[in-house]
């Protein structure tokens, strides 16, 4: 694969990017292409960067998994969202959310609506279990999900 200077140059900067933290190809795409790179050109060096490992969509889904699950505490419904709209395959999505445990993904979400729970000011419990629903669901969580673990609630 022969590149022209300005093509080096564009790949260099590329890896270098990619050396520092994960990225997908869409977002190295787009990088490329405000670079005022042709689609051609972009696609060239796209390759190269995937062919010498810079970029694993794959590698990058299971990395954006594990972050937005442990850091942000998001729900794999948003976090398949997210990588929807990063243009990552539904295979590789599916993939990747299986690093979530059902275990660690309900205790989760226990701890999350436990915590939510304190800091909520309500008229009445309906009042109150709707406004934990509503944001379990802005996270990312599956409503039969976030209903059963109202039960668990409700015991605690």
């Amino acid at each position: 694969m022969r590149l022209n200077q300005r093509q080096k140059e564009a790949y260099q900067k590329a890896a270098f990017i990619c050396s520092k933290v994960e990225k997908s190809s869409n977002k190295i795409r787009q990088k490329l292409f405000s670079w005022k790179l042709s689609e051609d050109e972009a696609r060239l060096i796209l390759e190269k960067l995937i062919s010498d490992k810079y970029i694993d969509d794959e590698r990058y889904s299971k990395s954006f998994v594990r972050d937005k699950f442990r850091f942000n505490k998001w729900g794999k419904i948003k976090i398949a969202h997210q990588l929807h709209a990063d243009k990552i395959p539904s295979l590789i999505i599916e993939s990747a959310l299986k690093e979530i445990t059902d275990s660690e993904y309900q205790e989760t979400l226990l701890e999350i609506l436990q915590s939510k729970a304190k800091k909520i000011n309500a008229v009445n419990p309906y009042d109150k279990k709707a406004k934990l629903f509503r944001f379990a669901q802005s996270r990312g969580f599956e409503s039969d999900l976030i209903l059963s673990t109202f039960d668990k609630l409700q015991k605690d």
